[in-house]
């Protein structure tokens, strides 16, 4: 019983749905499913839909099905489990053969202890109908074995062929590696050179399945390891998440306490004005209050005067109007320096929901296992050729970047030849490629979010963006003032970008307004002559390629000078063209008529030079850095892939 249960633990349980093996069927990588379980994981890959075949969810092999044309739930009804997966099944799995009574007195309802076990017949059988199985010319020839003490245990299975129900599998077709009976050696195999009985074969088999077992318990060995190893890894990675959630809304509360301090701070001064002026209008009306009572009060005295018709009151109110004493004890003067005529808020919303915008709490910065290892030696995965139809010339690749849109690698590229945005892709595993039209000469391109580009046009004095779906679409033609080459995203409202005329790189928002001119000084004249490619570091500042001062420039969006990379020596540079910075913040400079990309530290020194010509760098252009420690390089009408993993 307890063999049984370890068999079906560990043997007859399918790794997709757990349970014992429901209509089992093993794939040609040798991995067994239930048919209902394998059939569901293919209709959830659309590679293997399209390639009518059956993938395997432990190894992605495929097994190609005998009938596509039949629903995809029939595809593994044809697909029969190996033999020693359904013998086991027969032995010890659910519903497996009774061997303690004998077969046939129990179909005539009697209940007879088993003594021997027919091989061939699959039945249980006792001493009487084991003498009438021998006597019976049909089955005088089986293979009946006694299984009484432990013996029990050491029952040799036989394989009646498919084809001969009557033959037992023993020889081996090594030509059309099949197994077979001699019926199906004599009838399909005569032709065969290489057919040998399946028992001379057993013991090299054996030793080679011997070599295979120590392989396989070296790599259950060491995965068990790895999953030990990954289960401590999610309890420490479960607590680094708990607490970068608490960073984040830390940094949330800290930006909101600023606001709130703001908003004290305005309401506290709205207060003070607001009774100021409160102040001022009620001084107003008691004055004026005063002043009513005043009139009032002269005026009867007046009237007194003329009624008495006393000539010394009307003497002596006359003196007192001539006087202008009315005057002084009726309206009075308040209009001291500084009173207040009206309170009201102005509000820039353009800015506020710029700085709104711009506002960063921080960013989530993902390490992968594949990281770009400068160190190693550059590997061509790939070469995606821009040129395609439709095309009036060849393709020139000038600026590259690379995108992942719901879950698809998406290379966007310039193409300074044929006026054109281009995207090349892989979805459902055919490549694809789509083409969007510009007015002038696309030259700089920079992502600006997950499925968004912004490019510059020559020519035009333009620079649209572009959504990648991975196909194109146009979003919006940003009218500027001046003619751009290289562009960077600064933040999700600004954009950098350089001008060869005048030389300089401009702060942008997202209408096209120059917010800022940067033109550095320096002592020998302006450290920009012929700006082109930029890109921002990790930390915010522009780097910026210059192929007239033949320099490197890291610049803070200010203006402010970070470095000034500009060597001498065989270090020099010649023609610097595509710029790019990593996740780790190294820089990569493209050298175009040297042949080279060179690799600077992120403050500016040479490392060493990671491409040359020997390794496809062949007058390169633009560059980027994409994930699973890629480079893609712009070269002639080609965009290489290359790998730089540990």
């Amino acid at each position: 019983m307890a063999t049984s249960q370890k068999l079906t633990e560990h043997f007859l349980t399918c790794t997709i749905c757990t349970e014992v093996f429901d209509k089992p069927c093993t794939l040609v990588c040798n991995h067994t499913f239930c048919r209902k379980c394998v059939v569901n994981y293919t209709k959830t890959r659309p590679e293997a839909l399209s390639a009518k075949s059956l993938m395997c969810p432990f190894c992605r092999k495929m097994t190609k099905v005998s009938d596509p044309e039949r629903p995809v739930e029939e595809w593994a009804d044809d697909v029969k489990p190996i033999f020693v997966i359904q013998g086991l099944l027969d032995s010890f799995g659910p519903g497996s053969k009774d061997t303690t009574n004998c077969s046939y007195c129990k179909e005539e309802g009697e209940t007879t202890p088993a003594t021997s076990w027919c091989a061939v017949c699959d039945d249980a059988l006792c001493e009487r109908c084991t003498r009438m199985h021998q006597r019976m010319p049909s089955s005088r020839h089986h293979d009946v074995v006694d299984l009484s003490g432990e013996t029990r245990v050491k029952v040799k299975r036989k394989v009646i062929c498919k084809v001969h129900k009557n033959k037992m599998i023993k020889y081996l077709c090594k030509d059309c590696k099949t197994a077979v009976c001699q019926t199906c050696c004599i009838i399909h195999h005569r032709k065969c050179e290489l057919v040998v009985e399946i028992e001379s074969e057993i013991p090299e088999m054996k030793t080679e399945l011997r070599k295979n077992k120590k392989n396989l318990l070296r790599k259950h060995n060491e995965m068990k390891t790895h999953v030990g190893k990954q289960t401590f890894k999610v309890g420490e990675e479960l607590a680094r998440y708990v607490q970068i959630e608490s960073n984040i809304k830390s940094a949330s509360v800290t930006a909101i306490e600023v606001i709130k301090v703001k908003e004290r701070k305005l309401l506290s001064e709205l207060k003070e004005m607001s009774d100021r002026h409160i102040g001022q209008l009620k001084a107003d009306i008691k004055s004026g209050e005063m002043s009513v009572q005043m009139y009032q009060q002269q005026a009867e005295l007046i009237d007194q005067a003329l009624q008495f018709e006393c000539d010394m009151d009307v003497y002596e109110m006359y003196q007192g109007c001539e006087a202008g004493d009315v005057e002084a004890v009726g309206v009075v003067d308040v209009m001291e320096k500084g009173r207040i005529d009206r309170i009201t808020f102005r509000q820039d919303t353009d800015k506020l929901s710029r700085a709104l915008e711009d506002l960063n709490l921080g960013e989530i910065h993902v390490q992968y296992d594949d990281v770009l290892d400068l160190k190693a030696a550059p590997v061509l995965q790939d070469t995606i050729n821009v040129t395609v139809a439709g095309d009036e010339d060849e393709g020139y690749s000038h600026d590259v970047t690379m995108l992942e849109v719901n879950g698809t690698d998406t290379v966007v590229v310039t193409d300074y030849y044929n006026n054109s945005v281009k995207s090349f892709y892989t979805r459902n595993s055919q490549p694809g490629h789509s083409k969007l039209s510009v007015e002038g000469e696309p030259y700089g391109i920079t992502r600006l979010k997950h499925n968004q580009v912004a490019v510059t046009v020559m020519g035009t004095s333009q620079i649209v963006t572009v959504e990648v779906n991975p196909d194109l679409v146009l979003l919006s033609t940003i009218k500027t003032s001046k003619q751009y080459k290289g562009i960077t995203s600064l933040t999700q409202s600004t954009l950098a970008a350089s001008c060869k005329s005048p030389p300089c790189v401009d702060i942008l928002d997202m209408s096209g307004h120059v917010l800022k001119s940067v033109c550095p000084d320096h002592e020998d004249g302006n450290i920009l002559d012929r700006p082109k490619s930029l890109c921002t570091t990790r930390t915010g500042n522009i780097l910026v390629s210059d192929g007239g001062t033949k320099c490197v420039l890291c610049l803070t969006p200010e203006g402010d000078v970070v470095f000034n990379y500009r060597p001498t020596g065989h270090t020099a540079l010649k023609d610097p063209r595509g710029i790019t910075s990593t996740s780790t913040g190294d820089i990569l400079v493209t050298d175009f008529s040297q042949h080279r990309v060179i690799h600077l530290t992120e403050s500016g020194q040479f490392v060493r030079n990671v491409m040359t010509s020997q390794n496809g760098a062949r007058y390169p252009r633009g560059l980027c850095v994409g994930g699973r420690g890629r480079i893609y390089l712009c070269a002639s009408g080609e965009v290489k892939v290359f790998t730089y993993c540990k």
